[in-house]
């Protein structure tokens, strides 16, 4: 999964980002101070990666809940005939007394 999120993000998502920013590969903006690199282009693509796994996962989740609750109220409420069943018990309870 994460190869193909890898896959996405450097040959799709960053692509688009370089239209804009004039460059196609993100892993080689460098900010240099001094002596010091600061590769925040591998850092944006960190990010990105991370974002779109987070969506994914955060999607599948919200499915799975949405499934599970479907399910509950599909037992909770009794059918007709456990009803009638019930009332007939209750019936034959005050019957008794």
């Amino acid at each position: 999964f994460t190869s193909i999120v890898k896959s996405l993000v450097n040959n799709l998502i960053n692509p688009l980002i370089g239209l804009f920013i004039g460059r196609i590969d993100l892993s080689n903006l460098v900010l240099t101070v001094g002596d010091a690199q600061f590769k925040y282009g591998s850092f944006l693509n960190a990010v990105i990666n991370f974002l779109i796994i987070s969506f994914v996962v955060f999607l599948m989740v919200k499915a799975i809940n949405t499934f599970r609750k479907k399910e509950d109220k599909k037992t909770e409420t009794p059918s007709e005939e456990v009803m009638y069943l019930k009332e007939i018990a209750e019936l034959l309870k005050k019957n008794k007394e």
